[in-house]
């Protein structure tokens, strides 16, 4: 087999779907290289990873593209321009067979050199429509995966594939009753799994345990709350377990919860759709976003894989309401994901991945 380079990073979200690809990609005999920034989460996530073997990390310089105006607008053209110099150099030595990205800023710079290089780009794209930098990426790929199928109507019909989403395999192989004494939980009580996000979601933890003695009466909480965010007093709580972040153990917590809070980030909720837990989404605001996780959450619940509840009507009181009727209505949503047949991208993506990889063309 040849060499793949990965791209992409500033958020888990674009760093753990090309690590549900390496597994498969290791056993084939591909050798796998990374290439991200100089001190993104993808450095930490990725050179602190075991069970691959030696993925080499390569840290470039880069900007963000912001749609607003900042002073930092001035400067950071030249950093992309500077990574795209550092990519290219990279690639040439690298000499690989295929360029995957997952989007992310530090991305375009990447994608960029591999056409200057001539070197095959596969892109997958997350979220129903394209963020900004794969916006700009997409002229330079080759294919480009898409994860909804809304999401087939915004890109170039001759690149486009629908794919799925790419999900770690180990997260779907959990044991409900290693969740369960890890947390300290009673087996026969339902099992709510809060995720707020990869950094945490100030709103959804402070929900959460304003309305907690409510919840508990009905159910346990699992909270995976983010760095930082432990609450002290609420250690010991009966029913309840707060982590700021969890690795492996997150497939034993998967498996014994009934169903789950959660931002409506692709990746999570695709995650979800595949274990069938049926979801409550608090999509970020178009406030704090550009309100793709609002589209997100609109799909999922089109098709009656979850419930919304948007951040501005976030309460304690209209969290335990949604929540409790989230539960009755679980046995159906797992119905509608069962005859949906939501399993995961990976062998659609793989298979991708394969054949481009041999096209003509490469350095």
């Amino acid at each position: 087999m040849g060499k793949i380079v990965f791209t992409g990073g500033g958020t888990a979200g674009h760093v753990m779907p090309n690590i549900a690809l390496f597994k498969t990609l290791r056993e084939e005999g591909w050798s796998l290289s990374y290439i991200g920034s100089h001190n993104g989460i993808e450095r930490d996530i990725i050179t602190g990873l075991e069970g691959f073997g030696d993925i080499p990390y390569y840290g470039i310089s880069t900007g963000k593209l912001r749609r607003y105006f900042d002073l930092k607008n001035f400067k950071d053209p030249f950093r992309v321009l500077r990574g795209v110099w550092q990519a290219y150099r990279l690639i040439r030595n690298i000499r690989p067979d295929l360029v995957f990205s997952k989007g992310g800023f530090v991305s375009v710079p990447v994608v960029v050199a591999a056409r200057l290089c001539r070197v095959p780009v596969i892109i997958h794209e997350s979220d129903l429509t394209p963020g900004l930098a794969n916006k700009l990426a997409v002229p330079f790929a080759t294919r480009v995966c898409a994860t909804f199928p809304e999401t087939m109507d915004h890109l170039p019909k001759e690149k486009a594939v629908l794919t799925g989403s790419p999900i770690r395999a180990e997260l779907l192989s959990g044991d409900a009753a290693r969740g369960r004494l890890r947390c300290d939980f009673v087996r026969g009580k339902p099992v709510l799994l809060v995720v707020g996000g990869s950094l945490g979601s100030q709103v959804i933890n402070r929900a959460v345990r304003e309305s907690l003695d409510r919840l508990l009466k009905q159910m346990q909480v699992v909270h995976i709350c983010g760095k930082g965010n432990l609450d002290p007093a609420l250690e010991g709580k009966a029913g309840y377990r707060q982590f700021e972040f969890v690795g492996p153990e997150l497939a034993d917590l998967l498996a014994m919860a009934d169903a789950a809070v959660s931002r409506a980030g692709a990746n999570a909720i695709f995650e979800f759709l595949a274990a069938e837990k049926p979801m409550l989404l608090i999509p970020l605001s178009r406030q704090a976003s550009r309100g793709d996780q609002i589209q997100n959450a609109a799909s999922f619940e089109k098709r009656g894989f979850s419930m919304t509840l948007p951040e501005e009507r976030l309460t304690p009181d209209t969290l335990v309401s949604a929540v409790l009727e989230l539960l009755d209505k679980r046995e159906h949503i797992r119905r509608n994901m069962r005859e949906y047949g939501a399993g995961t991208g990976n062998e659609a993506i793989l298979a991708l991945i394969r054949e481009t990889a041999g096209a003509p063309g490469k350095t």
